[in-house]
């Protein structure tokens, strides 16, 4: 997806994947280069939510404040048949709010 559109990995702020189990991540993470800390993860939270992880994380994401104005975020989908999915978007709201905050 990056390569399509002409990005370089390194430039994607936060990765947020289909959230079905840890370890795919890590092999995703692995094979790619990318560091786990560049990836949002909050299947200890809601462990697997099927369609609704990737919208879920992308909220857990922002309101925690780890998405901020400008930044790129790349979503990945991947399901059942090997069907995939995924987004390249550029962030244009002011950060989410921080736990706590208003």
């Amino acid at each position: 997806m990056c390569r399509r559109a002409g990005v370089d990995l390194s430039a994607v702020d936060l990765i947020i994947p289909h959230q079905a189990n840890l370890r795919i991540v890590e092999a995703a993470a692995r094979r790619l280069g990318v560091p786990l800390e560049r990836f949002h993860l909050h299947m200890e939270r809601c462990a697997n939510t099927s369609a609704a992880s990737i919208p879920l994380a992308l909220e857990e994401a922002a309101r925690l404040g780890r998405i901020s104005r400008g930044d790129l975020v790349l979503l990945a989908a991947f399901g059942a048949g090997l069907t995939w999915g995924g987004a390249l978007i550029r962030w244009t709201e002011e950060g989410g709010r921080k736990e706590g905050g208003t």
